[in-house]
């Protein structure tokens, strides 16, 4: 496939202007939330070193989701970045609720899952962007 043609399949996935603007707004408000619960981690409350004790992984685990979290948060408010961030935080999403699921109690699950749905549905509005990234670093589908 040429350059032209993979261009062309990008733009023909770009959402209209409409799209792009409520993309925009499920954006700003999901990497609102995600600098929330990466601040919570970084910052060691309670209530994040408990449900990390439950897993059964400690601290660690949970600075590191906390990192995770927060550079997602910042790296949705980037237009190139926007679409890879999503797609990373959908799969940090099923593996929390999967985590509730099986290793916690599975009735928070709905928490991760609640944001799991708006989260895929910004990934798939920025595949055009995840494509492109791809593209730039020399990722071949």
């Amino acid at each position: 496939m040429t350059t032209a043609h993979i261009d062309h399949a990008v733009k023909k996935n770009a959402p209209g202007r409409a799209a792009n603007a409520a993309l925009w707004v499920l954006q700003v408000l999901l990497a609102g939330a995600f600098l929330m619960a990466a601040l919570t981690k970084l910052a060691g409350t309670p209530q994040a070193v408990a449900g990390f004790e439950q897993i059964g992984l400690g601290p660690w685990l949970m600075y590191a989701i906390g990192v995770v979290e927060l550079v997602g948060a910042v790296a949705l408010l980037v237009p190139a970045l926007s679409g890879p961030a999503a797609l990373g935080l959908t799969a940090l999403l099923v593996g929390a609720t999967v985590t509730q699921l099986l290793v916690a109690e599975p009735v928070l699950a709905l928490i991760p899952l609640a944001y799991l749905v708006p989260m895929a549905l910004l990934a798939w509005g920025r595949r055009a962007r995840t494509e492109r990234f791809a593209r730039l670093v020399g990722v071949r589908a």
